[in-house]
């Protein structure tokens, strides 16, 4: 019965492969065929969208291999992963990063259906031993609307999107921008450690690249206007002071003592988010050295809001976003390519 079928999503940079997979599974009899992908990163895409039961994947693909998806579809979305590759070289790591299964691929250098049987029941039988479909479907009904159910996205608006970086962080932050397109719905804040001097120098060079969401040095004082970025200047850490009677968020330049060293600081204008925003807060935490802004998404999370990290393949430093994994204060982990649609997905 097609319901009780596996679904699957096969994830290979070969069009050969994905062929002769799709034919084998289909006539096993066990597994429905969801979708089929050429690498990691149209992988966590696609199952952002689509109910899949298990991602059967590639070690060796381009832009994110079989590695790297494992660590983002088991941590953040609750999917089992199947690896395989040419030989046994890389088991063990795909198993420490919570692969379900490891299997070296059948050789299609003298195929036969008979070559492929042996592999698709071992992937069966572990699935239905580890992850029967009503574990699974629990992660899904877990959703506490019909609008999560079917998207994966909470179905709440958001008010505010903070966005915390360090080392890289500028890059990341532009092309982030970039994709977002004109007349992005919310003010936009941004914490950037940075050197004394520099602050308006970057305001200057984000206007020039990214002038589909005008920056500016935020001023104390000032209420942030939708579809702009309002960046806190070096040696000063930037909160929200309060919304204002429009629903504005009201910014303030504070003087404190740095935190962790740093001033600014992306953890006070994230917990400042969090205890006025709830969960109509949408923060990103980007590349960066050490561990701030990971404590900041922690508090948002607890106040229902949802955090974004970015996942360690694009991180020129991949110290804060994995200091927020480790708390548990992502709600989700992607790579820097797909973060921007992901917030216009979220708004």
């Amino acid at each position: 019965m097609d319901q009780q079928k596996i679904k699957i999503l096969i994830a290979d940079d070969s069009a050969i492969t994905r062929g002769i997979f799709e034919k084998n599974f289909n006539a096993s009899g066990l597994f429905e065929i969801v979708g089929m992908v050429s690498n990691g990163r149209k992988a966590i895409d696609f199952c952002s969208e689509n109910d899949v039961d298990l991602v059967i994947s590639d070690y060796d693909m381009p832009e994110m291999n079989g590695i790297e998806t494992t660590r983002i579809l088991t941590k953040q979305f609750g999917i089992p992963v199947c690896i395989y590759a040419e030989n046994n070289s890389v088991r063990s790591q795909a198993l420490q990063e919570g692969a379900m299964l490891f299997e070296v691929r059948p050789s299609f250098t003298s195929f036969t259906s008979q070559s492929m049987t042996p592999f698709i029941e071992k992937i069966a039988e572990t699935y239905t031993k580890r992850f029967s479909s009503t574990h699974h479907h629990k992660r899904l009904a877990s959703a506490d609307t019909t609008e999560k159910k079917k998207t994966g996205y909470p179905a709440h608006s958001f008010d505010i999107l903070c966005i915390g970086a360090s080392t890289g962080g500028p890059t990341a932050v532009q092309e982030i921008l970039k994709g977002l397109g004109n007349d992005f719905p919310l003010p936009i804040l941004y914490v950037q450690h940075i050197d004394s001097g520099s602050d308006k120098k970057m305001v200057e060079w984000f206007n020039q690249t990214c002038p589909n969401t005008p920056m500016e040095l935020a001023e104390d004082g000032q209420p942030a206007k939708k579809g702009h970025v309002y960046m806190a200047p070096a040696d000063t850490h930037l909160i929200i002071d309060y919304i204002n009677a429009a629903g504005a968020p009201v910014l303030k330049l504070s003087d404190e003592p740095p935190e962790r060293f740093l001033k600014p600081a992306v953890n006070k204008l994230f917990r400042s988010a969090a205890s006025l925003y709830k969960q109509k807060c949408l923060a990103v935490l980007l590349t960066g050295m050490g561990r701030d802004g990971a404590e900041g998404c922690k508090e948002i999370v607890d106040n229902g809001g949802y955090t974004i990290a970015e996942d360690k393949s694009t991180c020129a430093v991949f110290g804060m976003p994995a200091a927020a994994i480790e708390l548990d204060a992502a709600t989700k982990v992607y790579p820097r390519g797909i973060i921007a649609q992901e917030i216009l997905k979220l708004v």
